[in-house]
């Protein structure tokens, strides 16, 4: 009985406010849906940072015939310089930071770069003298790759030194920029959500202060009389958030799975099994939201 009373009363409420329901229903959702894509990007720039941290190799680049490097105002690198090279990569006191060292000859070079770019005509006219030796060296932590770069910079025989991460940070500092402008907007959104859920269930209360009144006259706890409401709030914020989890994953789905990792291949990309990963936390900030508003507005608009 007190059951389908409850039940009652919640479709009142809902009836009677239903245009107030529908906006909480929709903010909930956008605003979810902007804290479901920041958590998505925070994922994704994770995911990007463990597959490339991983594969990164600092190149060290060797001087070729024709530099106007100052390390390189001897002409091409000697064997004896490479060898040296070479010994020290392999030596104890870099064991620590070096992982393995691979060295590639002009020749090397040649036959990877014709592999690459077979199909390109202005490839074609290339020769092994016009390419670069280098010594790849992969790293047992990537994020000590200063400690290699200042060990070899500047040194006779060396032209340059170059880590993928000057090209992989700027993106992923971009990334979580975005994330960051997600975050901040979600957060207004959140705070619309809530101030919107609060008016909500005030309009409902004031709205049924005489059954109210006639509850309390009969002994009914103050829980039981604050049920509806607060079931109420909980219900459309639920609603708005079960439609931001179907967002996403829409979203992640063709946009993501089926467009852009088709277009762009070398990202590896979060998809539709990280929004079900996050869609119980959007669900419990939905819930959360309906608790703040009831607390802050219930204690006042149902006593009489």
């Amino acid at each position: 009985m007190r059951l389908q009373f409850i039940l009652s009363e919640i479709g009142i409420g809902l009836r009677r406010n239903l245009s107030m329901a529908v906006s909480v229903i929709l903010v909930t959702f956008v605003s979810l849906t902007f804290v479901g894509a920041a958590g998505l990007l925070q994922l994704q720039i994770g995911e990007m940072k463990d597959d490339w941290y991983d594969q990164v190799e600092v190149t060290i680049y060797l001087c070729p015939q024709d530099s106007d490097v100052p390390t390189c105002a001897g002409g091409q690198i000697s064997d004896e310089q490479t060898e040296a090279l070479r010994e020290e990569l392999d030596s104890p006191a870099m064991a620590d930071y070096v992982e393995a060292a691979y060295y590639e000859s002009q020749e090397e070079a040649y036959d990877a770069f014709q592999e690459r770019f077979a199909d390109e005509w202005w490839a074609q006219g290339l020769t092994p003298d016009q390419m670069q030796a280098s010594f790849r060296v992969a790293l047992v932590d990537p994020s000590q790759y200063q400690v290699v770069a200042d060990q070899f910079t500047g040194r006779q025989g060396v032209e340059d030194v170059r880590d993928p991460r000057a090209v992989v940070e700027p993106l992923i500092l971009v990334m979580n920029r975005l994330s960051l402008v997600a975050a901040g907007i979600a957060g207004i959104m959140l705070l619309a959500a809530v101030l919107l859920i609060t008016t909500t269930i005030r309009l409902s209360a004031m709205s049924r202060r005489r059954e109210t009144g006639i509850m309390r006259l009969v002994g009914a706890s103050n829980l039981f009389i604050q049920l509806p409401f607060m079931l109420e709030g909980a219900i459309a914020a639920t609603i708005g958030a079960v439609m931001a989890v179907a967002g996403l994953w829409f979203g992640m789905r063709y946009l993501v799975e089926d467009w852009l990792a088709q277009s762009v291949q070398f990202i590896p990309y979060v998809g539709t099994d990280e929004v079900w990963m996050i869609a119980p936390v959007l669900v419990a900030v939905a819930i959360a939201l309906a608790a703040i508003s009831s607390v802050v507005t219930l204690s006042r608009y149902t006593k009489v």
